[in-house]
Formats: C-alpha cells, sequence, structure tokens
C-alpha cells in the first residue's frame, strides 16, 4: 500500500500547486484542475484508509501515522462538501495544502501500530474518531479563513488594493463562510465527545476519567462555545471572530498533538489521537 499512499501525496501535492496558481493568476483552469486533481487524490486515499480497514477490521487510528492520514482525509473531504454547497473556490488554497501537509507528515512517521485492546472494534469509537476528524476538518478551514480575512482587512486597512485585496473575496463574504465551518466543526466535535462519553462508558465502565486528552477536548469544545456564545450576543465578527478561530485551532492542535507527547492517559499509548 505504499504505492498508494505515494499517489496520494503526489495528487494532493499537485493540487497544491494548481491552487497556489490560481491564487496567483486567478485562471479558471487552474481551479478546475486543482480541484479534480485533489478529487482524484481523494479517492485514492479512501481506497487506501478502506484497504486498511478490510485488512485489519479497525478503524486505521491505531498510531500518529494513521491518525494524521486520516486527519488530511477529513480535510480534503470537508472541502468537497463545502465547496459543492458554497462554491468559493479560493478555499481550495487551504484545504489543498493542509492534506498534502498531514498525509506528507504521516508518511514520515512509524507506520506500526501498537498492541491494539479488544474493546478498540467499536461502533461507538468509529463514531467518535470520524465526528470529531470531521469537526476538525472544519475548523481547520475556519483557521485558514480566519487567516485570509486578517490579509483581506490588512489591505484594506491600508488602503492597499494589491495582490491579496484583488484575489480574495470581500470581508463579509470570508466572515460567512468561517461561521459556517465553525457552526460545523463544533456541531461535529459535540456529537464527537458526546459518543466518546458512551465508547468510554463501553470500554472503562465510565463517562468520564479526567484523562488529559478528555480534558483537553473539553477546553477545546469551551473555546469554541465561547466564540460561538460571543458571535451571537455580543457581537464577535470580522476580526474578533477571525483571531479566536486562530486561537482556537491552535488549542485543537495542542489537544491533538501536545497531549499525546508531553502527558500521558489512556489515550496515548497505542493510538497517538
Amino acid at each position: 500500500m505504499e504505492s498508494l499512499l505515494l499517489i496520494t501525496i503526489l495528487f494532493y501535492g499537485c493540487s497544491s500547486v494548481a491552487y497556489i496558481g490560481y491564487l496567483f493568476w486567478q485562471k479558471n483552469s487552474l481551479h478546475t484542475t486543482g480541484y479534480w486533481v485533489l478529487a482524484v487524490g481523494f479517492g485514492v486515499h479512501t481506497a487506501l484508509l478502506g484497504h486498511a480497514f478490510v485488512q485489519t477490521g479497525f478503524l486505521p487510528v491505531r498510531n500518529l501515522h494513521e491518525t494524521l492520514s486520516i486527519a488530511g482525509w477529513s480535510i480534503a473531504g470537508f472541502f468537497f462538501i463545502f465547496n459543492y454547497r458554497f462554491k468559493l473556490r479560493i478555499l481550495g488554497i487551504v484545504a489543498a495544502p493542509l492534506a498534502t501537509g498531514a498525509v506528507l507528515a504521516a508518511a514520515r512517521l512509524n507506520r506500526v501500530p501498537g498492541e491494539v485492546p479488544e474493546f478498540f472494534n467499536s461502533f461507538w469509537l468509529v463514531i467518535h474518531v470520524m465526528a470529531i476528524f470531521i469537526g476538525e476538518a472544519a475548523f481547520a478551514m475556519a483557521c485558514g479563513v480566519g487567516l485570509l480575512y486578517l490579509l483581506q482587512e490588512h489591505a484594506i486597512k491600508n488602503k492597499h488594493r494589491g495582490f491579496f485585496f484583488k484575489r480574495l473575496p470581500s470581508l463579509e463574504l470570508l466572515d460567512s463562510t468561517g461561521y459556517t465551518c465553525l457552526i460545523g466543526g463544533f456541531a461535529m466535535l459535540t456529537f464527537g465527545l458526546i459518543s466518546g462519553l458512551l465508547y468510554a462508558h463501553a470500554a472503562w465502565g465510565r463517562f468520564w476519567s479526567w484523562d488529559p486528552k478528555e480534558v483537553w477536548s473539553g477546553i477545546t469544545w469551551l473555546v469554541y462555545a465561547v466564540l460561538l456564545h460571543g458571535r451571537l450576543t455580543v457581537g464577535w465578527r470580522g476580526r474578533k471572530s477571525a483571531i479566536m478561530a486562530i486561537i482556537g485551532f491552535a488549542t485543537l492542535l495542542f489537544t491533538f498533538f501536545g497531549v499525546n507527547f508531553l502527558l500521558k492517559g489512556h489515550h496515548g499509548g497505542f493510538t497517538r489521537w
């Protein structure tokens, strides 16, 4: 399956190049190329993950290599769903490089899974993990849109209507797009945490055990809850929303990486997710 992984990286990378070209030259042919090349890569990636699932009987999230691969797949998949609904082409400049980076990082990591406990084969685990990864993909896109918002706002405030001003959507469209990503991500994260509680009860006999991953997942949820609450009640829109989306994603990254490497708990060990 090494060849499928390399093909996935190749297609995702080529899509990234095409979308970067689209950012610079704004040619529809580059967007079309980037979109369909990413779609082919996503198809190959899906086949790779499907084969791993069929071969092992477990969801391929048994180590950091597999979880990063799933993360890249989720980002690409979320982009296709989002692009189909909102037709915002410029998001490819966020999705393609993020997916490429995740899969490229996965390829450089140890691929030998640790010992897998029996309770790993659980319906609730599948639901929990997929919901969490889809939510994280949405938050990654919200972070990317937030960065684009700040770049466009900077161009407008400095009255320097140059590179980014001509190529990025309006601030209003970027703000509403980021908000939509946040809503989708928060809904999936909430569902993922609830299903995780049910899985924890089935696996360990308790809904909550104050494991570091559980604690930081809760903190991440609270950060995004505060952001959405602030937006709905006190008008945290535009720049504030963009900055909070970036802060939220930084918290999420620490939950994904930092907790596993710096803190110990039953989420670490064999899975690293």
